[in-house]
């Protein structure tokens, strides 16, 4: 696509970044087909090629609107799009350096402002846990949209067993994130579990926290970035210790981590750092080929025979963000396990995406309910997923058990 930059954004890294993602697009439509609030809503502005060609209009100099504003928020960074994209378009940069030259230019509406402020500051705070554990001792009394938000009290422990206390000679980082240990933290032990039985050591690094998406996708890039240095440097001894992988059970905060060097690029004192940590950083469905052989004889033959049909929702962080489809499902089958992906729409969000369930509700739950449609249709006996936001936006919808894959598994291990 033809593109000429107005002359403020000529030499600048959001112009430079903005001109050549630009110029990749062939405006050929073929993401609107993938587009889930095109799908919904039907407004060529609602899609990834219209929102294109608004922030390729900006960017050559038209003055953006708070319509302008309205249609990229509506865009949930689900990337779909880029998996359907012949051409290579890297959309969700390009969304990204489009809403924070929107933003600088188009001020929201006080209420709008508090909102996303209380979001960006409260998630990623330490106050969230105790916020979290009031909110969960009076669940029960919460009206009923704030109680979907407040996932119900869960153990970390199994048969006693909270975190190994075995060493072992492999070991990996993982980063715990910011509401995953308040919501669910049986996930983040369960993963050191399931990791223990393989032979490899999980390690976490108390100064790391939230990923940086949180602030980085609600417009305050400086913010995510003050986050994403301070996790460089919680984890760069252990990185110069050796070890194998930064291990990722969010996937929201793996596609956010394998992206610190393209966002630090421009960091003098962090650019090299933070390629290093991208490169070293995978989802936890990427150790999976090697854990198969190894943990299939330690499976429980009874827990095993019970467990029944289980539905796997691929989160768009996984499938379209990271590019990792078919992995999760065709390993957990490997291990015996029956594991089905929906038979229509899998590709499609399930509306949660970070924080936009809060921010556009109705567009969120629409989507929810689209999703288990289908994944009701299975009939399973639980849901599966890979991002905390998935499993507790996807909860609020059903009565079904929705948990993390590894959950599965650490509760197949005998031991």
């Amino acid at each position: 696509m033809q593109t000429t930059l107005a002359p403020q954004y000529i030499g600048t890294p959001e112009g430079e970044q903005a001109e050549a993602i630009l110029r990749k697009c062939v405006h050929c439509g073929f993401c609107t087909a993938t587009c889930p609030t095109y799908q919904l809503l039907g407004d060529e502005l609602d899609g990834p090629r219209g929102r294109i060609y608004l922030m390729k209009q900006v960017f050559e100099g038209a003055t953006p609107t708070r319509a302008t504003q309205q249609h990229l928020d509506r865009c949930l960074t689900c990337r779909n799009c880029e998996s359907t994209c012949p051409s290579g378009v890297q959309y969700g940069h390009l969304v990204d350096v489009g809403r924070k030259v929107v933003d600088a230019q188009v001020p929201r509406p006080m209420g709008e402002r508090m909102l996303r402020w209380a979001l960006k500051e409260g998630l990623p705070s330490p106050m969230f846990a105790p916020a979290m554990k009031l909110g969960q001792a009076v669940r029960g009394i919460l009206p009923a949209k704030l109680k979907a938000k407040v996932p119900a009290p869960q153990t970390a422990a199994r048969n006693g067993v909270v975190w190994p206390t075995q060493t072992h000679a492999r070991q990996v980082l993982m980063l715990a994130g910011c509401v995953q240990p308040a919501m669910l933290p049986n996930i983040n032990t369960a993963t050191a579990r399931v990791l223990d039985a393989a032979g490899i050591q999980t390690l976490v690094a108390p100064e790391a926290g939230c990923c940086g998406a949180v602030k980085f996708h609600l417009n305050d890039q400086d913010g995510g970035m003050v986050h994403m240095r301070r996790n460089i440097d919680a984890w760069w001894p252990f990185v110069q210790q050796g070890v194998e992988a930064i291990v990722m059970n969010a996937s929201g905060c793996g596609v956010m981590v394998k992206d610190y060097g393209h966002v630090l690029k421009d960091d003098p004192v962090y650019a090299t750092k933070a390629q290093r940590i991208s490169a070293l950083t995978k989802d936890l469905s990427e150790l999976l080929p090697a854990l198969v052989p190894v943990l299939k004889p330690k499976l429980n033959a009874s827990v095993m025979a019970r467990v029944g049909r289980q539905a796997f929702h691929p989160p768009c962080t996984l499938q379209h963000g990271q590019q990792l489809k078919g992995g999760v499902e065709k390993h957990l089958a490997d291990l015996g396990f029956a594991v089905q992906v929906a038979n229509t729409e899998a590709h499609l969000c399930c509306g949660s995406a970070g924080t936009y369930s809060v921010l556009h509700s109705d567009i969120s739950t629409t989507l929810r309910d689209r999703k288990l449609g289908h994944l009701d249709a299975l009939q399973p006996q639980a849901i599966l997923s890979a991002n905390v936001g998935c499993i507790t936006h996807l909860q609020s919808g059903t009565d079904v058990p929705v948990r993390h894959w590894v959950e599965l598994l650490d509760e197949a291990l005998a031991f």
